[in-house]
Parts: structure tokens; sequence; C-alpha cells
């Protein structure tokens, strides 16, 4: 087990550097097997206000810190994640029932994120400005530079509770800022474990992050108080619209999901797209903001694909998340699966048919294809989060992008053709953050500008792009 954490179960409280717990405490159960794999401080809206006054005491300090020892402290986390990549990866595993070899492809990604900042982090400058450039100026040494906002608050969810973590915090402490942090009440362990490795580098600045556990009450308490300047948060629409209700005159960065759709154009590589898109729409049980949830497919290879779609999925490997060549485990609780059930049923009753799936294997809801679906189930409309899946036959592109654009979601789309028109067509016509050609639009690499339009939220992540949300432009004029 862990050097660093011994034989720790328990994700403690981190106010700034110093550790603490409360006599109340919560279990996180496995959703795989129902066994208890961790334990959290229960926390109350007290402790999110220590939280942010320590932080808020610690930001000055924290402003100053020299450039080269907060890249120091990147790259000694990201390394030490690589000394403890078998831990990171099975508490994954347990808390979030993620099958080990994407568990450890999650540790190897949020070391990379942190080595990704550190780059980018020397670009975090800005440039001269002509102030003599209109008549009514004059001649200056004018510049602007990025400096650290203050506070800010992080907001993670459970689906890649260790990288999507390491996308806010590696890029907020960079900047010279001070972090409270509210992980997923689902994955507190792996939070703390990455956090622990934080504040117990010798390169740590004092007091910069802080971890605290809870829902609802401690999320309100962190997101309404004045001390943040920044709240950044990846989670549902629902609780992205209070947090911007409650926010007030902050920055607020949203990632809030998506209803990823492709287009098969009777041109693509029918047997290459319909292995791509079992990985895009199954891969982390569905459970992904850019999981294909729609496929529109042109008539002429309809029947094609749809029999080749069915074949791939029945070679995945559904069961234990503890098993090397398992590729997808169960979903992360009984409300879930119940929902995904729901949704199927529902369809049904209104006359889509399940083309494979959609009876549970061993306690695990499965890959499920549906057929003869309709603009207006809830399996199309909304976002599923569960690994189902829905195939619309359409009679072309112009079908297919518009019923793709009429979604309130707009995260990311893609395509699967060998028109390049139709490709430059498609990168002006999707509406939506980001568009993929000829690959699904789970496709995400961590370099990249990453964030949606529409009800799929607000600002983008990524190293270079967060570097910005979490610092702020002054402005210099000296005559």
């Amino acid at each position: 087990m862990f050097g660093t954490f011994d034989d720790e179960v328990e994700a403690k409280i981190f106010f700034g550097s110093e550790e603490a717990t409360k006599e109340e405490k919560s279990e996180r159960c496995s959703p795989y097997d129902g066994i208890v794999v961790s334990i959290a401080q229960i926390c109350d809206a007290g402790d999110a206000e220590k939280a942010l006054q320590i932080a808020k005491e610690a930001a000055p300090a924290a402003a100053k810190i020299e450039m080269s020892q907060r890249l120091l402290w990147l790259e000694d986390v990201a390394r030490k994640l690589q000394v403890y990549r078998e831990d990171f990866a099975l508490m994954l595993a347990k808390e979030v029932g993620k099958p080990i070899a994407f568990a450890r492809l999650e540790v190897d990604r949020c070391s990379e994120t942190l080595f990704l900042t550190v780059l980018e982090m020397a670009n975090l400058n800005g440039e001269t400005i002509p102030t003599d450039i209109m008549p009514s100026g004059k001649k200056t040494l004018a510049f602007y530079r990025r400096e650290p906002v203050g506070v800010v608050v992080c907001i993670t969810p459970f689906n890649f509770p260790l990288n999507l973590v390491a996308h806010k915090l590696a890029p907020a402490l960079g900047a010279g800022n001070t972090v409270v942090l509210k992980p997923t009440p689902e994955a507190p362990m792996i939070a703390y474990m990455l956090a622990k490795l934080f504040i117990e580098s010798e390169f740590a600045v004092k007091d910069a992050l802080s971890v605290v556990y809870g829902d609802a009450e401690v999320g309100s308490a962190l997101v309404s108080n004045s001390i943040p300047r920044v709240i950044s948060f990846t989670g549902s629409v629902s609780v992205g619209n209070i947090i911007t209700k409650q926010a007030g005159i902050k920055k607020v960065s949203l990632e809030l999901g998506g209803n990823a759709a492709t287009y098969i154009d009777k041109s693509a590589d029918v047997q290459y797209a319909a292995e791509r898109c079992t990985y895009g729409a199954f891969v982390n049980s569905g459970q992904v903001c850019i999981s294909l949830q729609r496929i529109y497919v042109h008539s002429d290879v309809y029947d094609e694909f749809a029999e080749h779609l069915a074949k791939e999925v029945q070679t995945l490997k559904i069961g234990s998340p503890y098993e090397e060549d398992t590729f997808m485990g169960p979903l992360i609780d009984a409300d879930s699966k119940h929902r995904a059930k729901t949704w199927v049923a529902s369809a049904r009753n209104e006359g889509a048919f399940i083309l494979t799936g959609g009876e549970e294997v061993n306690g695990i809801f499965p890959p499920t294809v549906m057929v003869n679906v309709t603009d207006d189930m809830n399996i199309i409309c909304e976002e599923v989060f569960a690994p189902i899946v829905s195939l619309i036959e359409v009679s072309g592109y112009e079908t297919a992008i518009e019923k793709m654009n009429d979604s309130p979601f707009g995260l990311q789309f893609s395509i699967f053709t060998n028109d390049l028109k139709m490709t430059q067509r498609f990168i002006d016509d999707a509406q939506c953050g980001g568009v993929v050609i000829n690959d699904i639009p789970t496709l995400r690499f961590d370099v990249q500008p990453y964030g949606g339009s529409k009800l799929s939220g607000v600002g983008r992540e990524g190293p270079k792009w967060a570097l910005e949300e979490f610092t702020e432009i002054k402005s210099v004029v000296i005559c």
C-alpha cells in the first residue's frame, strides 16, 4: 500500500496545510460490490468558511512565490503520481468502479496534465501596447501582465475524480493562487491522496490548498461567499444554474456536460466508425460529458453500420473493475442504474427497440444500443450519462447536422466522412465547443481547449486556457 499514506482509507480535511477530522463521518461503498472503501469527514458551512478564510490570509504570500518554485511543485507532484500509480489506480477502481486499465490511464493523464501546466506557465505573460497608435494618444511605456486572482474555489465530479481535479488545481496553484477544493462525495479518498501529494511536497506553498467535503450546504457556502474570485465547477446543468445565481460578481467557469452526437456519412469507413463509436458510447460506462449518445447514419450504410456496431458491442467485457481486461464496470450508484432502465423502458413504450443490451448482466447495466428512436424521447433529448446510445437513420448530411444542432447542449460533435467539402461544412455548421473529424466526439486531449456552448457551459479548460481563467490582467502605463 502507500508509503505516503500507510494504510489510510480516511479522507481528512485540509485546513490549509493542517489536517483535521470531525466526529461525524460518511462511508463510501464500492459501486461494484458494496464494500466500504473509504471514509470522509462530514463538513458543514462553517468548515467551508474556515477554509476560505485560511485561503484569503495565505493568498498575498502565495502570489509572491517565485514561478520557479511553483514549477518545481507541480513537477514534484507529477513524478510522485507515477511512483504511486498503482495505488491511485486501485483507489479509482474502488471508489468509482473504474476498470483498472482505464484507472491507470487516468493516473497517467493526471501526471501529464501537471506537466502540461508547467509548460504553459512559461507563456503566462503579457505584451507591450502602442499607446500612440491613435492621434489622441501619446508615446508611453505601456504593457499588461497577468496576476493571480487570489482565492479559487474548485468543485469537481465523480467521473474523472483525479484528472479533472488536476485540471483545476494545477493551473490555479501554478498561477499563484490559493485554492479551496470540494471534491465529489463519491470519491473523497482519491482527492485527499492527490491533495496530500501537493501539501507534503518539499516545494509546497504554505496553506495554498484546502480540502473540504460535502454536498449542497458546503458548495453553497463556498460559492456564495465574498472571498473567492473564481468558481470553477464541473457537473450538472441544474447545479451550474444554482451556482450562477449564488456566485455574485465573480468569474464563474462551468463545464456542464453535453449530448454528444456523430454523423456516419455514406463515404465513411463503416467498420472503423463502428469500432470507434462502440468505444465512445460505452467507455467509463457512458459516464463522460462527451460520451457518444446520438449516432446519425446515412440510410445507404445504416444496416451495415448497425450490424458492425452490434458485433463490436458483443466483444466488450463487462464486470469487475479489478480485472485487467474489463472494459466496462458498474454505473456510479443505484439511482443512475434505475434512471438508465427507466429511460430505456420509456423509449420502448414509445416504439423504440433494443438492438443489443438493455438487461442487467451480474448487476451491471450493460452497453445498450437503441433503434427506431424519435427526436422527442429522453434518450435523445437529455444527457443520458449511462451506457446507452441511439441509432438514427437519416437521408444525408443536411438532416444530420440539423438534428445534431437541435439540442440545448453543445459540447462536442463529430463526423465520419471522406468528403473534404463536407468536412469543411461541418466545421462551420456544428454548434458546439469542439468538433472531431473521422473519430468520436468522446475524443479529448488534455492539451486542447475544452468546453462548450449553450447549456454545456461557460469558459474553457485545458492548462493554457485555465491559466487565463485563474489570472487577471493588470494594465500598466509609464509616462
